[in-house]
C-alpha cells in the first residue's frame, strides 16, 4: 500500500477509535449520573432530618445536586432563605403571645410573635419559636427587636431560625415586640388563649399579683395612672366630647365643663388603679391594693395584632392578583 493511503487508513481508524471512546465516555457518564440521580426514600428522610424541610423540598434538592447530601443541604439553606425573603412582604396578623419568667423571680419577659394565619399560630415548631425567644429575651436584655434578632439561637442566631422557619412553614414570621423586666420585687403574669399577654411587676402576696394580672387581661388599661395615658388619646376622646357638647346647644361655659367630665370619666376608664376591681367592683384597684398592703410598680399589655390591618382582599382579588404576578 503507498505511503499516502496508509497513512490515510490509520487517521481514519484513529477517528474512530477516537469517537469509540468518546461514545463509551458519554455512556459511562450518562450511567454514573443516572445512578447518582436515583434518590431514595432513605436519602429524602436523612437530609428531612438534618434540615427539617418539607418532604417535597428534600426531593427537589436532592435531585438538583444528583444525590450529594451537602450540596443538598446547601440547596435547601438558599431556597428557604428565598422563600423567607418572597414572604417577608406578607401582613403578619396573627400569632401569639409569650411570657416568661425567670426561676427566681428576678427577672422576666413578654413577647409577640406574629404569624399570617391562626393555622400556623397552632404549629408546634412555632410555639417552640416562641418560648425559646422568651428565655433568650429574659435572660440577655436585648436592647432592641435588632439586637435580639443577632442573640445565638440553635445552630444560628434568632434571625436564621426564624428564616428557616419561614421557609419550612411557608408563612411569614416576625418578632413584633417584647419588654424584659428586672426587678427586687416580684412578677406575676397571665396569658388568655395565648392572645392576650400580661406580665406584672408588684410587692404584697403571690395572689394580688395573680389577681392584678388576670385584671388587666380583662380590663385592657391603657396607663398605670392619668400620667401614662397618650396624650394623643386624651386629645381624640376630647375632640369626639367636645363634639358631643356642642351639639347639645348648653352655654359654652356649660359646654366646657361636659367636656372636661367626659376627660375624667375617659381617663378612670382607662387607667388601672381608677378602675373597679373585677373581683370586687365595690372597690377600685389602688383601693384593693391598700387594703391589700400591696402595690404596683408596672406592667406590660400585649393583645395579639393590635394595630396592625389585616389583609381584606377577597379570593379573586388574589387569584386577579397572581394572574397579573404570573
Amino acid at each position: 500500500m503507498p505511503p499516502g493511503m496508509a497513512s490515510s487508513a490509520m487517521n481514519a481508524q484513529g477517528r474512530a477509535l477516537c469517537r469509540a471512546a468518546a461514545a463509551t465516555a458519554a455512556h459511562v457518564s450518562i450511567y454514573r449520573r443516572t445512578q447518582v440521580a436515583q434518590i431514595t426514600a432513605a436519602m429524602v428522610k436523612e437530609l428531612r432530618e438534618k434540615t427539617d424541610a418539607p418532604m417535597m423540598e428534600c426531593k427537589k434538592a436532592l435531585t438538583e445536586a444528583d444525590g450529594d447530601m451537602d450540596r443538598a443541604e446547601e440547596i435547601l439553606r438558599v431556597k428557604l432563605g428565598s422563600k423567607a425573603s418572597k414572604a417577608a412582604s406578607r401582613v403578619t396578623a396573627e400569632g401569639l403571645v409569650g411570657v416568661d419568667i425567670a426561676a427566681d423571680g428576678s427577672k422576666g419577659s413578654i413577647v409577640e410573635i406574629n404569624c399570617e394565619t391562626d393555622f400556623v399560630a397552632k404549629n408546634d415548631d412555632f410555639i417552640a419559636f416562641l418560648g425559646q425567644v422568651g428565655k433568650l429575651i429574659t435572660e440577655n436584655k436585648p436592647a432592641d427587636l435588632a439586637a435580639l434578632a443577632e442573640l445565638p439561637l440553635g445552630e444560628g442566631t434568632v434571625e436564621t431560625t426564624r428564616a428557616a422557619l419561614v421557609g419550612k412553614i411557608g408563612e411569614n414570621i416576625s418578632i413584633r415586640r417584647f419588654e424584659q423586666f428586672s426587678t427586687a420585687n416580684k412578677l406575676a403574669s397571665y396569658v388568655h388563649g395565648g392572645k392576650i399577654g400580661v406580665l406584672v411587676e408588684f410587692s404584697g402576696a403571690d395572689e394580688v399579683g395573680k389577681d392584678l394580672a388576670m385584671h388587666i387581661a380583662a380590663t385592657r388599661p391603657k396607663a398605670l395612672d392619668a400620667n401614662g395615658v397618650p396624650a394623643a388619646d386624651i386629645e381624640a376622646e376630647r375632640s369626639v366630647a367636645a363634639q358631643k357638647a356642642a351639639e347639645s346647644g348648653k352655654p359654652a361655659e356649660i359646654v366646657t365643663k361636659m367636656v372636661e367630665g367626659s376627660i375624667q370619666k375617659f381617663l378612670k376608664e382607662v387607667t388601672l388603679l381608677s378602675q373597679p376591681f373585677v373581683k370586687n367592683d365595690k372597690q377600685t384597684v389602688e383601693q384593693m391594693l391598700k387594703a391589700s398592703n400591696a402595690a404596683i410598680n408596672g406592667f406590660a399589655l400585649y393583645v395579639v395584632g393590635e394595630g396592625i390591618e389585616k389583609r381584606t382582599e377577597d379570593f379573586a382579588a388574589e387569584v386577579a392578583a397572581a394572574a397579573g404576578q404570573a
